[in-house]
């Protein structure tokens, strides 16, 4: 698994199809930004909550919207 990966926004399809020719042989990934929104259908809490720890260590929406693009450490595994 990469260390790195390169998080491209949905937006910007030529950078992810730059970044992905480029660093093809490095290791590196390079990944469409998958959200869509928040993905619970209700704004109540939910009565238990399951998730333990949050997933994303960091919000990266502000460098997608800005400069399309973000890199990320993979935390080890």
């Amino acid at each position: 698994m990469p260390d790195l990966v390169f998080i491209v926004s949905r937006t910007a399809p030529k950078r992810y199809l730059y970044l992905k020719h480029v660093y093809a042989d490095e290791g590196r990934d390079v990944i469409l930004d998958r959200r869509t929104g928040e993905r619970r259908r209700s704004l109540r809490p939910p009565p238990v909550e399951r998730r333990y720890v949050e997933r994303r260590h960091r919000d990266i929406t502000r460098e997608l919207q800005s400069s399309g693009w973000a890199l990320v450490r993979c935390p080890a595994t």
